[in-house]
């Protein structure tokens, strides 16, 4: 099996960023058109061949898992590889998305939970779902989830969902499991957000719900718990806005 990393000349854990930086290098010497000489044909193939594959995650997990368990056979007494010890040597957003999943997956759940808390509260615009194929992130984004609820971090959790939601509406892919996901989300939403969690972010995770198409029964529920909020935060007129809206969804 040919080493992928090596002929484009990264290390196996190197950024999507990396990966596309050293292609552009690599296709401009070894490119027939830029070069001029006909006979880099072959290793620019293997080059784009590579590319296609790394930069594609879903094609570059299939890879990793054949190519690295064949290396680790090979040494089956040397401790050469550990992709725990690369992620958690890098500091770019995407080895400590990858990071998070990884730790997840593999009993150290504790660790994935904290990683995540902190990623969240260090970058305002970190985004696991921005890192991985629509299905990975959604299988293991709900996992987290779990994680999160069960240390009593809705308000990470709810951000989950809402996006593991939004993105069943668009691809459909969870079809029999994603009910278990609408009740898992509902069941936060009415048991662990009111007087639980700040008023402002319970205000902020009732706004989302509300565009999630949970139904008018419980968009009534959402309203009726925002204009409690409101009325907590002494904003007493939008807190009898919200209950009108909720009494006209009954």
């Amino acid at each position: 099996m040919k080493d992928f990393y090596k002929i484009l000349g990264v290390r196996p854990n190197a950024t999507l960023a990396e990966i596309k930086r050293a292609y552009r290098e690599k296709a401009k010497l070894l490119h027939p058109d830029l070069s001029g000489d006909p006979t880099l044909r072959d290793a620019f193939s293997e080059v784009a061949q590579a590319y296609r594959v790394l930069s594609d995650a879903r094609q570059r997990s299939i890879f990793d898992e054949s190519f690295f368990i064949k290396i680790k056979r090979s040494y089956k007494s040397a401790d050469t590889f550990n992709y725990y010890e690369w992620l958690s040597a890098r500091q770019d957003e995407e080895s400590r998305a990858k990071l998070i999943f990884y730790t997840l997956m593999h009993h150290k759940e504790d660790e994935a939970v904290a990683e995540f808390k902190r990623m969240q509260m260090n970058h305002a615009d970190f985004s696991l779902k921005k890192w991985f194929t629509r299905e990975d992130f959604m299988d293991y984004g709900y996992i987290l989830a779990e994680e999160l609820v069960i240390r009593g971090e809705y308000y990470d959790a709810m951000i989950l969902l809402e996006q593991i939601i939004q993105m069943e509406y668009s691809y459909q892919y969870f079809y029999i499991f994603f009910p278990e996901v609408i009740d898992f989300t509902l069941n936060i939403l009415k048991h662990n957000i009111d007087c639980v969690i700040s008023d402002e972010l319970a205000l902020d995770v009732y706004e989302r719900a509300l565009d999630l198409n949970l139904g008018r029964k419980n968009d009534a529920f959402f309203l009726r718990k925002m204009s409690d909020e409101y009325r907590r935060l002494g904003d007493l007129s939008t807190a009898e806005i919200c209950l009108k809206e909720s009494e006209k969804l009954c």
